[in-house]
């Protein structure tokens, strides 16, 4: 089972047309490009798919989209989350799961639990999830932690807590849980600039912004890398290290929806609160992509 998200995922975005609503032809377009491009899996409806932002109605049907352009071609994650334990419960138990391999289930936010109360949280949702779990720590996002004792502890006491995408952008943090998490349990990066680093020092891999821009070459690095292929992997890692500073330079998702409507996959639209990325972000980006095909 946990070799299905070994490599790289793609936290897919949201297309939106410049009316706002879901651009559904450009999701199934971007979809294709990254099964075709070597990726490895999608992850549904997480912070760069703009959930907060989507309805219920919204997110079906965004799943429904994205199963029917994957017709089965590579494992989907489904984000589940939020600070309501209840609420998550209730939205796993109303949830149908044909065709979803895993959820992605965000550590409580806003509240700033403490770390007895983000295990209790999990250990709630471990209880009624039909499919693995994948936890997601954005302490960046969350205002709070996950420790890596906590993390541990839970990887330890469940046995369909399969994971965590770590996010804190601290190497020292997945150091740690690396030397000590369970055989089986994996450790995914979070953070596309540590990817590598992360994947070398015996992590899973990436749950990716970047891959979805870039997803050969972003795929190729992360196998290298889990390979064992440093020189090769850091080539590319070098290659593509200044568009991933520019991605997430103002905000995520509008960085990478920028990004992606230079290549004409979709609208830089995102809805409020977010604005879209400022033309002197743009024009980086543009000079970046026009001398990416050159090198």
């Amino acid at each position: 089972m946990n070799k299905k998200f070994e490599g790289v995922g793609i936290a897919i975005v949201t297309p939106f047309k410049n009316d706002l609503s879901v651009d559904h032809e450009a999701l199934t377009n971007i979809v294709n490009f990254n099964i075709e491009n070597g990726m490895d899996y999608i992850v549904i409806s997480g912070t760069t798919g703009e959930s907060v932002t989507v309805t219920s109605d919204e997110k079906q049907a965004i799943i429904k989209t994205i199963q029917t352009a994957n017709n089965n071609r590579v494992p989907l994650v489904l984000g589940i989350g939020g600070n309501n334990t209840s609420q998550v419960i209730g939205e796993i138990q109303n949830t149908d799961f044909t065709g979803i391999d895993a959820i992605l289930s965000v550590s409580p936010y806003y509240s700033k639990p403490t770390q007895e109360g983000v295990y209790q949280h999990y250990k709630a949702i471990s209880k009624v999830s039909p499919v693995p779990i994948i936890m997601y720590n954005v302490p960046g996002r969350t205002s709070s932690n996950m420790l890596p004792e906590t993390t541990l502890r839970l990887a330890r006491d469940f046995d369909n807590i399969i994971a965590v995408k770590e996010a804190g952008n601290n190497m020292g943090q997945y150091l740690w849980l690396l030397k000590d998490k369970p055989k089986d349990f994996m450790v995914i990066s979070g953070d596309d600039d540590l990817a590598l680093p992360v994947t070398l020092a015996g992590g899973s891999g990436v749950i990716s912004v970047l891959g979805q821009a870039f997803p050969s070459d972003f795929t190729k690095m992360i196998h290298y890398g889990l390979e064992g292929k440093v020189k090769e992997a850091f080539d590319l890692h070098y290659r593509l290290m200044e568009i991933t500073s520019l991605i997430f330079s103002e905000n995520n998702p509008s960085g990478i929806k920028a990004v992606l409507e230079i290549m004409n996959l979709c609208h830089a639209t995102v809805r409020l609160p977010l604005v879209e990325a400022t033309d002197g972000l743009k024009s980086k980006m543009q000079e970046f992509i026009d001398n990416y095909g050159k090198s």
